[in-house]
């Protein structure tokens, strides 16, 4: 019936299978973040959790900032799927949007 060998390539080509799905799905990189968003998630994760802590501490990998950590012990590291594809932009929201911030921000010049 099956030969050792077509037993062993399935078994090789179902173990890639499985990682490559994997690996597309929840391998993940670190994400760089500014200083400020850095401080604006310490201070969410301080009213959300009601935390006490008065300090924290950037967290870098190379010389990016990719989290932080508080005072109480809490971390935060910011990560990204490997494989991301492009956000779809939709245009009638973002000129819809664009228009509103228009209207509400331009002066009353006579056109």
């Amino acid at each position: 019936m099956f030969d050792t060998f077509e037993i062993l390539m399935f078994a090789l080509w179902t173990c890639f299978a499985v990682y490559a799905t994997w690996y597309i799905t929840s391998a993940k990189h670190y994400a760089p973040i500014t200083h400020d968003e850095a401080r604006t998630l310490w201070k969410i994760h301080k009213q959300i959790i009601r935390c006490n802590g008065r300090k924290w501490r950037e967290i870098r990998h190379g010389n990016k900032v990719v989290g932080f950590q508080c005072e109480c012990g809490y971390r935060h590291i910011q990560k990204r799927p490997i494989v991301v594809s492009a956000p779809v932009a939709n245009t009638q929201v973002q000129d819809s949007q664009v228009s509103i911030f228009d209207k509400l921000h331009t002066s009353y010049e006579s056109t």
